[in-house]
């Protein structure tokens, strides 16, 4: 009988290592299909953010050949100005991106932890 009931233990050890191991993998697969869907998210953001400075930055362009008196040297510091700030709104997002992730880990962990009876 003791026999028996060791090897119901043991049975019942490995169904439950074996249920731990399956609840850890589907934490760490939604873990990645949400980073993925991050990067997806931000890459839509910065390609509509950069192609909303573009149209802005082709509207200025337009003006300026339209009539609008800029030097060559005005338009270069404007097209320079206009990179740089694109490119730190886009550091922007890449952090924001960033700091989702890192949030979803946490929230993923914290239920891949909570034993629930």
């Amino acid at each position: 009988m003791d026999s028996s009931r060791r090897q119901s233990g043991i049975q019942q050890l490995l169904a439950a290592e074996q249920e731990a191991q399956r609840i850890v993998n589907e934490a760490r697969n939604a873990k990645m299909a949400r980073l993925k869907q991050a990067k997806e998210e931000a890459d839509k953001e910065i390609a509509a953010y950069r192609a909303q400075m573009e149209a802005e930055f082709q509207r200025k362009v337009a003006q300026a050949s339209a009539g609008h008196p800029l030097s060559s040297g005005d338009s270069g510091a404007n097209v320079k100005r206009l990179e740089l700030e694109t490119e730190e709104k886009i550091q922007h997002l890449k952090s924001q991106a960033a700091n989702i992730s890192q949030d979803v880990v946490q929230m993923l962990l914290k239920h891949v932890t909570t034993v629930k009876n």
